[in-house]
């Protein structure tokens, strides 16, 4: 009978703490316009400062082709029930990696450390796949091209633009191409980037480069219905032709 009232008693107080909690909508940064992303539980405000929270692209943009992109952030400020985040940094899914390096293939692994033009420090790692054994002499030019071709970008670039290029896969072209002198590389993946110290300002939004595509089927879209509605307007334009005799 004890035994009985005592979890009974612990029940209540479990259903008592979780009632005594607030929630808090987690919001991405700017750089992808503030969207929501998640939600928080918390008795006191304090206590959701650094949490963080990992978002694949495809759920930020409904890109599906970025899903396996996942893109990290962390709470840095809370305005009443809305918590804030920062950047802090991206990573490849573990089954996508898994898919790239099959039997037969090579792979090395790069970290090289990159300022941004806005003055951000970047640890980007990158992995470099290869469809036959490379030899220690090819790894070491292949280590010293990553790393100019990294650290040249990152003074050309501010942070929205090098996530920019990270998403789109263009950096990890753009350091395959340079390494091609070395060896004829199969792909270069920009498999994990961190944060190492913030710069100056907010970086601003990157989500122009996803809506593109819609901007521009949005013109087409409207030349296709045009030749249906003119027969429909012909009776309307007689007036209009008058306009300029009564002038």
């Amino acid at each position: 009978m004890a035994a009985a009232k005592k979890v009974k008693s612990t029940s209540r107080k479990i259903k008592d703490k979780w009632k005594a909690k607030e929630w808090y909508k987690i919001h991405a940064p700017r750089m992808f316009n503030e969207v929501e992303i998640g939600e928080t539980p918390a008795i006191d405000v304090e206590t959701i400062y650094g949490r963080t929270v990992d978002v694949t692209v495809q759920e930020l943009t409904g890109d599906f082709s970025k899903q396996h992109i996942k893109m990290r952030f962390q709470i840095t400020g809370v305005d009443g029930h809305d918590a804030k985040t920062s950047f802090i940094g991206h990573e490849l899914t573990s089954d996508y990696v898994r898919r790239l390096t099959r039997r037969k293939k090579t792979k090395t692994d790069h970290v090289v450390d990159v300022e941004t033009k806005d003055g951000y420090v970047l640890r980007i790692k990158t992995m470099s796949i290869a469809d036959k054994r490379i030899q220690s002499s090819q790894e070491e030019g292949m280590r010293r091209c990553i790393a100019d071709t990294l650290v040249a970008i990152g003074k050309e670039n501010d942070l929205s633009n090098i996530i920019k290029l990270i998403i789109s896969g263009e950096m990890g072209r753009n350091v395959a191409k340079a390494c091609h002198v070395i060896i004829p590389i199969k792909r270069i993946e920009i498999r994990k980037s961190e944060v190492l110290s913030a710069g100056e300002g907010e970086p601003e939004s990157i989500m122009d480069i996803f809506a593109k595509p819609e901007a521009e089927e949005a013109p087409a879209a409207e030349a296709v219905e045009a030749p249906a509605e003119a027969p429909a307007e012909e009776p309307a334009e007689e007036p209009a032709a008058e306009a300029p005799a009564e002038e």
